[in-house]
């Protein structure tokens, strides 16, 4: 019995990353391609990171502060949005949002190249397809992906103090007092090693189901939903064992 498609192109994919990693640290790496994956990860994707962590901080504030109100704990909601922002929503909703931006980018791009037979005729031209296309734009994600989740935990932990002064006459110096009070030194840093990780997994998944395209460029649109798919599946998943070892 063979295995599952889905099964063989994530092994693929693992494979794929592994060589586009081990050709970073062997300094293999295109400065032109690179600056504009990093565009593209990076300034292409702030304003919807923005808009999303602006309605996060004020959603999550309006649930918890409704709740708190009633057993008089007002004061701790900023405390509560750190932690909340930082452990979990943050990194994970940033891997939502640069899986919808990027990694469908990325999936069709190679898809596109890959059934139209682009990728062969770089393989003639004796360039490495890894070291040409997947090199930039996991080394993209991989920087990216910590910046974006950075500025995400910024606007949203931003937006829960204006909504709190608004809403909830809750004065800033309380909010932010919660803030230092309930957060860990180490929460910040974890949170930006949750973010790497993720990046590292869109990044690496997209460019394998990209580059595993076969038939015409009707399957380009498949390859592209199923890389979604398996990416929110993966990451789910890594989220689960990431935040029982960081923070267990």
């Amino acid at each position: 019995m063979r295995a599952p498609r889905w099964l063989r192109r994530l092994a693929v994919s693992g494979l794929i990353g592994g060589q586009a990693v081990s050709a970073i640290a062997r300094g293999r790496i295109g400065v032109n391609d690179l600056m504009n994956e990093l565009l593209e990860a990076g300034p292409g994707s702030f304003l919807i990171v923005v808009i999303t962590a602006l309605a996060a901080g004020t959603v999550f504030n309006i649930q918890v502060v409704a709740e708190l109100s009633k057993q008089g704990a007002n004061a701790a909601v900023g405390g509560l949005l750190a932690l909340g922002l930082s452990r979990e929503i943050a990194p994970l909703l940033t891997a939502t949002l640069l899986t919808g931006k990027v990694a469908t980018a990325y999936a069709a791009q190679l898809g596109t190249m890959k059934v139209t037979e682009q990728i062969d005729a770089i393989t003639m031209l004796r360039t490495d397809p890894v070291q040409y296309l997947v090199v930039p734009r996991v080394l993209a994600m991989v920087v990216m992906a910590p910046v974006q989740c950075l500025l995400f935990f910024g606007v949203g932990i931003w937006s829960g103090q204006v909504s709190s002064s608004l809403l909830y006459n809750i004065p800033p110096s309380v909010y932010w007092n919660s803030v230092r009070t309930w957060m860990q030194p180490e929460d910040l840093p974890l949170m930006l090693v949750k973010a790497l990780v993720f990046g590292l997994q869109i990044a690496v998944i997209s460019c394998g189901w990209g580059l595993t395209t076969r038939g015409g460029p009707k399957e380009v649109g498949t390859t592209t939903t199923g890389a979604v798919v398996m990416i929110l599946v993966t990451v789910a998943l890594m989220d689960g064992v990431l935040t029982s070892v960081l923070f267990g």
